[in-house]
C-alpha cells in the first residue's frame, strides 16, 4: 500500500507497520509471542472494514492495540491524521475514547456485575458531561430500543439477561456515546441466527444515520461480505491479503484465503458435492519465536524452499487488491 495512495484517500483510521508482541517467561527462559507482526491497513470515512482469519490470528488484539487496551511494540496508529499510538496521556486517552469505541466479544466479562444496565450505559455519557438524570435516562432508554431491548430492562443487572441480550447491552454502551469509529470485536457471535439480522441490520441504520466507521472483526465469512466494503485477511500474526469485499469473495488470491473461502457451505446440494474443496495439511506453527520464512509455508501446497527461508511482502497484485 503506497503512501501517495493514501493521500487520495479519505482516511479515518491508519495502521502503519503496526506490532504487538507479548514476553512470557516460563522457567527462567523468555520468550516472544507475535501476536500482530508488522501490519498496515487504513479505513476510509463512513466504510466497514472487515478483518477475518482463523482463531488465535491476531485480529482481536489488532483491534485492542489500536484503541489502546494494549500499548503496542512498534508502529503507528493515527485517527483522522493524529497519532494515537505515542505516550498515553490524559488528553490523548480522552481523545481516544470520545472518537473511538469498542464492542467485545465476550459480553460477561466486559460488563460490570455490580452495575445495572443504567449505570452502564449511562457511564459514557457521565464522563462526557451529562449529569441531568432525566436526560441520562432518556438516552439510556432510547439506545436500549434501538438494539431491542425494552425501558424496563434498565433497572436490571447484567446477570438476569441472556448472552445474547448482554451483548445487545454492550452494543448500546458503545454506541451511547456516538463515536466516529467503532471496533465490533464478534459483536453478533453470541446471538441467535434471527437476532444476529436485526443487529447487523442496526449497524447499517446506524452508520447511514450517523456516518459511523467500523472496523468488524469476525471469523463469519458470509457475515463479512454482507456488511464490509473492504476485507483483510489475517493469518498468525500478518495481514496476507487485502482488496473490496466483492473481489477477495470472487478473485482470492493468497492460498490460505482461497483455502477458507472454499470451506463456506453453499445452499445447493448439487454444487456443494461437486465443487472443489481446498485441504489444508499440517498444523500451525507456534506464534511463539517464530522464525523465518512465510508463516504459512508449512500448510501451503505451492510453498518451495524459499518460502521457508523469506518472509512474502504484501504487494499490489491488481489495482486495489494487495496480497502477500
Amino acid at each position: 500500500m503506497k503512501s501517495d495512495n493514501r493521500k487520495e484517500r479519505d482516511h479515518i483510521l491508519d495502521v502503519d507497520h503496526l506490532s504487538m508482541h507479548f514476553t512470557t517467561k516460563k522457567r527462567g527462559k523468555t520468550s516472544v509471542v507475535k501476536a500482530v507482526d508488522d501490519v498496515s491497513f487504513y479505513v476510509e470515512r463512513g466504510e466497514t472494514f472487515g478483518l477475518v482469519g482463523e482463531s488465535g490470528c491476531g485480529k482481536t488484539t489488532t483491534g485492542r492495540t489500536i484503541i489502546r487496551l494494549y500499548d503496542p511494540t512498534s508502529g503507528t496508529v493515527a485517527f483522522d491524521g493524529k497519532e494515537i499510538s505515542g505516550k498515553m496521556d490524559k488528553s490523548l486517552r480522552k481523545y481516544i475514547t470520545d472518537n473511538i469505541a469498542m464492542i467485545f466479544q465476550d459480553p460477561i466479562a466486559s460488563l460490570n456485575p455490580r452495575m445495572t444496565v443504567q449505570e452502564i450505559i449511562a457511564e459514557g455519557l457521565k464522563i462526557r458531561g451529562v449529569k441531568d438524570p432525566e436526560e441520562l435516562h432518556r438516552e439510556v432508554v432510547a439506545m436500549l430500543e434501538h438494539v431491542g431491548l425494552q425501558a424496563e430492562h434498565a433497572s436490571r443487572y447484567p446477570h438476569e439477561f441472556s448472552g445474547g441480550q448482554r451483548q445487545r447491552i454492550g452494543i448500546a454502551r458503545s454506541l451511547v456515546v456516538k463515536p466516529s469509529v467503532i471496533i465490533a470485536d464478534e459483536p453478533v457471535s453470541a446471538l441467535d441466527v434471527s437476532i444476529q439480522a436485526q443487529v447487523i441490520n442496526l449497524f447499517q441504520d446506524l452508520q447511514k444515520e450517523r456516518g459511523l466507521t467500523y472496523l468488524f472483526i469476525a471469523h463469519d465469512l458470509s457475515m463479512i461480505k454482507h456488511i464490509s466494503d473492504r476485507v483483510g485477511v489475517m493469518y498468525l500474526g500478518s495481514l496476507v491479503e487485502l482488496t473490496t469485499s466483492d473481489e477477495i469473495f470472487d478473485h482470492p488470491l493468497h492460498p490460505y484465503t482461497q483455502a477458507m473461502f472454499s470451506a463456506i457451505p453453499l445452499a445447493d446440494p448439487d454444487l456443494e458435492n461437486s465443487r472443489h474443496r481446498i485441504m489444508l495439511h499440517g498444523s500451525i506453527p507456534s506464534p511463539v519465536n517464530l522464525g523465518p520464512g512465510c508463516r504459512f509455508a508449512g500448510r501451503c501446497p505451492y510453498a518451495t524452499q524459499r518460502c521457508r527461508q523469506e518472509s512474502p511482502e504484501i504487494k499490489e497484485a491488481a489495482p486495489g487488491h494487495s496480497v502477500a
